[in-house]
């Protein structure tokens, strides 16, 4: 499972585990996670580079409607993930 670093701006870098990228209506997106096994917490991440950008910049997904819809699409990729939608 691929592993990268994500840096927010004035913040300690972070580590996350890639579980799987789709791109929809020319959109890229990763599904990523803080655990390698098990349970653990996940996250929806948009990539809001620039073009020709050299590094990506990544969002979070947080429209109700497009989380749901970008969900449902890596439930169907990856069979053992199944998103609790309820918000916390």
């Amino acid at each position: 499972m691929e592993k990268i670093l994500f840096q927010a701006m004035d913040e300690e870098p972070v580590e996350f585990y890639v579980l799987e990228q789709t791109t929809v209506a020319g959109v890229n997106y990763i599904l990523v996670t803080d655990t390698e096994d098990g349970d653990g917490d996940a996250l929806i991440l948009k990539d809001i580079s620039e073009k020709d950008a050299q590094e990506a910049v990544y969002d979070i997904v947080s429209e109700d409607k497009e989380l749901n819809a970008i969900a449902e699409i890596f439930e169907n990729l990856l069979d053992d993930v199944e998103f609790d939608k309820s918000r916390k």
